[in-house]
């Protein structure tokens, strides 16, 4: 027996590849199948199954090209319908892969279809759980992404029963495999590990501690921060099926000249530019959005940017394929190309941002200027610079109405990436008087800056 597991960062996803004796299933794929085909190959096995967990919302799940591609079948839970042909399992079911079983736990909760897969090892015994977003490394997934259909807190009841009554009984020993770890929108707080055991999760977390329904139902919708608007769509994507992702690499990897690139702006694109934001704030330009490939670059273009949204791309040299990909993985099919030879190519004169180290605070602001932290709430919560005005980034720009655009502020967010991304999407909103911070609010905390806890909202 052989399990991996295949993280990815920008997006906090786990997929994983399972086999025995010859035979390989798939877990949760992401867009792009050629990792789970090599690895098969290196091994010298055949992948029988893709499994999906759920229908995913905060990614565009890889499942339909790669069955199609090695001929395998794909296994949803029950009450999964789909526009592609499926196997829909039904609760307890199990599939032989090798010497190993995988058997279906039907999970709702986080969506109705929610499954985790229990793999029963060639002893016979219960060895680990494939939990996808049912439950988390310290947390459980969100019950609020049917959009109506049914309520947060008719979902939330059900995850408390699935977790209950299939997730609970299992040995402690059992090792949980997730499919999301910390950063991902999918829960509010997930733990930093990427994988853990049921009884480890049983004492510590929360959602698992919880005494009675009504209880559960309180805690796992209390705080829950609005999904991506990209997440729906997405969804929708994984039910009904999409164009190949060789078709969409071919489609929108265009190289484009400087006077095709300006048509394609005046034609309502929107610049984004992938560069790290050390290099964006030296020489941009004007009204591009920087979101960079070094961080959570697609969990951000999700956030911050319409699915439908025309998009021409500005990156370093070599970067345009892992561009595209990226943005392609979270449903971001309506790329029109990159700009050929990247900003070196750009006859006219390059913007910049200002950027300062914490510790010149004092001597390069002016008095008048206002501190904006654009980090999430929770780390907000947890400390925050005592004139500091809370404005995260991802409500950005429907939370800037009531600032000054004649004002000076100071942006900054927990390292410096988010609030590269602000300070571009203010510079597009009009904003021109912008200070970065290197080194975000770490850095200023280290310079010895007054921290406070309490809530201050602007």
């Amino acid at each position: 027996m052989y399990i991996e597991q295949l993280y990815t960062n920008c997006l906090a996803e786990a997929a994983y590849y399972i086999e025995s004796d010859g035979e390989a299933a798939i877990i949760d794929p992401l867009r792009e199948t050629k990792p789970y085909i090599e690895l098969a190959n290196k091994r010298h096995s055949k992948i029988k199954y893709v499994f999906e967990t759920h229908f995913h919302a905060d990614f565009v799940s890889g499942h339909i090209d790669l069955a199609r591609e090695v001929d395998a079948v794909i296994v949803y839970g029950p009450k999964a319908v789909t526009a592609y042909k499926i196997h829909s399992a039904k609760d307890g079911e199990e599939f032989k892969i090798g010497k190993i079983k995988l058997r279906v736990l039907h999970t709702p909760g986080h969506t109705p279809e929610s499954s985790c897969f229990l793999l029963v090892d060639e002893s016979n015994k219960e060895h680990a759980v494939f939990t996808g977003d049912t439950l988390f490394v310290g947390d459980v997934g969100r019950p609020d992404l049917l959009d109506g259909v049914m309520s947060r807190e008719e979902l939330a009841g059900m995850l408390y029963d699935s977790l209950n009554k299939k997730i609970k009984t299992l040995p402690d020993e059992v090792i949980v495999y997730p499919g999301h770890g910390p950063g991902s929108s999918c829960g509010k707080n997930i733990g930093k590990e990427t994988y853990s055991t049921i009884g480890v999760q049983k004492k510590f977390n929360y959602a698992l501690k919880s005494t009675s329904k009504n209880d559960f139902i309180e805690q796992v919708t209390d705080g829950i921060l609005p999904p991506p608007s990209y997440f729906f769509e997405d969804a929708r994507i994984n039910k009904q099926g999409y164009v190949s992702i060789d078709s969409v690499m071919k489609s929108n990897s265009n190289p484009l000249t400087v006077d095709q690139f300006k048509e394609a702006v005046a034609q309502g694109a929107l610049i984004l530019d992938t560069r790290n934001p050390d290099d964006f704030e030296i020489g941009f330009v004007e009204d591009s959005l920087n979101i960079g490939l070094n961080g959570q670059y697609a969990v951000w273009v999700g956030t911050l940017i319409d699915i439908k949204q025309p998009l021409v791309l500005l990156t370093d040299t070599g970067k345009e394929e892992e561009a595209i990909l990226r943005l392609a993985r979270v449903g971001y099919e309506n790329v029109l190309g990159y700009l050929n030879g990247g900003v070196s190519s750009w006859p006219e004169k390059l913007q910049t941002v200002k950027s300062i180290v914490a510790e010149d605070m004092q001597t390069e602001v002016p008095a008048e200027a206002e501190v904006i932290d654009v980090r999430k709430p929770g780390e907000w919560n947890s400390g925050h610079l005592e004139e500091a005005f809370f404005y995260p980034l991802a409500s950005m720009p429907a939370n800037l109405g009531d600032l000054d655009k004649n004002k000076t502020y100071v942006v900054h967010c927990g390292g410096g990436y988010r609030s590269m991304i602000a300070i571009s999407l203010m510079r597009k909103q009009g904003f021109t008087n912008l200070i970065n911070i290197y080194g975000g609010f770490g850095a200023m905390v280290n310079a010895g800056m007054k921290v406070v806890s309490e809530i201050v909202v602007a």
